[in-house]
């Protein structure tokens, strides 16, 4: 169990000192990406002509092989945790936009009506009535970028030992000690389960009028949430 533990010097990081490294640079590029896709997603649903082209590029720009992100961008930003957030950055808007847009789509037209008329202009109504009423589809985005881009973190190994626990797959080899990458496989697969748990957590409190039962909700059912929105809004 010691030597599970026992980080080779020259990765300069204990266990729990990869851990927050690992979870900054897989963390903070998925807030980036939301950060983007919100804005992003209000003018492909507010332009619907624009969502094809951008759901074109996202998916190209996911389509290319990380490594050779890290390449491209190595000339500009050196091995640094900057080459390796830009592209998961990049990466997370492929799942991102589309999970906003399909959510702000689905809020019913009868309740944008009632934002409207209540004097809601479109970027409040945009922010206090279909942002709430989309928050299950965007977490639902979330959990999958999220999961990901804990994932992919681990390729940053490849340019410097930038990736975080990854970096133990590779002292593995180097070092003849298969116990450092079953630490980092179990390691990563466990910040996947508390980062998915934690992000079911967060759309249960953000969404307590969702049933808590796997049962689908009536549609006859749908437009209370959507309602109670405007009205919390309005407040």
């Amino acid at each position: 169990m010691n030597r599970f533990f026992d980080i080779p010097s020259d990765l300069q990081h204990s266990w729990l000192g990869l851990v927050g490294l690992h979870l900054r640079e897989a963390l903070l590029p998925v807030l980036a990406g939301l950060l983007v896709s919100l804005p992003l997603a209000q003018l492909c649903v507010r332009f619907r002509w624009l969502y094809p082209p951008v759901l074109w590029v996202t998916t190209v720009l996911y389509a290319i092989p990380s490594l050779a992100f890290f390449v491209l961008l190595i000339d500009y930003t050196g091995q640094t945790e900057l080459t390796v957030m830009i592209p998961l950055t990049v990466y997370s808007l492929v799942v991102l936009v589309p999970a906003i847009v399909d959510g702000v789509r689905s809020v019913p037209q009868e309740t944008l009506a009632a934002a409207t008329a209540m004097g809601f202009g479109p970027v409040r109504r945009y922010l206090q009535v279909q942002l709430p009423i989309a928050t299950p589809a965007i977490v639902a985005g979330l959990r999958v970028a999220t999961v990901s881009s804990i994932s992919l973190v681990s390729i940053g190994a490849l340019i410097g030992n930038q990736g975080a626990l990854g970096n133990l797959i590779n002292d593995a080899n180097i070092y003849d000690r298969p116990e450092l990458a079953l630490n980092a496989v179990l390691s990563m697969a466990l910040l996947a389960i508390l980062a998915d748990g934690l992000l079911v957590a967060v759309r249960l409190l953000l969404t307590p009028w969702m049933p808590r039962s796997t049962r689908r909700t009536p549609k006859a059912e749908v437009p209370e949430p959507a309602a109670a929105a405007v009205e919390d809004a309005a407040r």
